[in-house]
């Protein structure tokens, strides 16, 4: 009996794990200039919603995107709404790829997911640049883009073996 009740508490875990991870990624707004690392910073929340838009569709709803780009708004002092619209297109470029891919490959899911985040980051800088007239650092969003795309890598590993681990099945790939 209680191998059922740690079975239902890790499929649990399991289903809530992502949205918990992302709302806490939003109000968290780690830096790694304490660490001393002046040039590595990049953009947990663009890897965590588009791993999960893409491999776990139900897990992160469109209105859980929604509200944490408005607590990323609110925490980094954006217009509101614009995090919101790139995670939401982020979600739908993920939710496009899932479609269209007949064999997954971490590959393919790789080299779509960069060219999605210079699409996204380009909309980004030309909006907030010249429409709201932010002062945005071309080699700052340059190292955010290399590492947010390096780490997609490996953090799909890791989820895939929290999925592995947690729920006990090997479709996450």
């Amino acid at each position: 009996m209680s191998g059922i009740k740690n079975r239902n508490i890790k499929v649990q875990v399991n289903r809530f794990l992502p949205i918990i991870l992302l709302f806490f990624s939003v109000l968290n707004e780690f830096d790694f200039n304490n660490l001393g690392l002046k040039y590595f910073s990049f953009n947990f929340s663009y890897i965590l919603i588009f791993y999960y838009s893409l491999k776990r569709n139900e897990s992160l709803g469109p209105v859980a995107i929604f509200f944490a780009g408005l607590f990323n708004d609110v925490v980094t002092g954006l217009p509101m709404g614009m995090s919101s619209l790139i995670y939401l297109l982020l979600c739908g470029a993920a939710a496009y790829l899932r479609n269209i891919t007949l064999f997954p490959s971490l590959f393919k899911d790789w080299l779509f997911f960069l060219v999605t985040l210079l699409c996204l980051n380009s909309l980004s800088f030309i909006t907030l640049n010249l429409i709201f007239n932010f002062e945005i650092s071309y080699f700052d969003e340059i190292i955010n883009v290399i590492f947010t795309f390096l780490l997609y890598f490996i953090f799909s590993y890791i989820f895939d073996f929290l999925e592995n681990f947690l729920v006990g099945n090997s479709s996450a790939r």
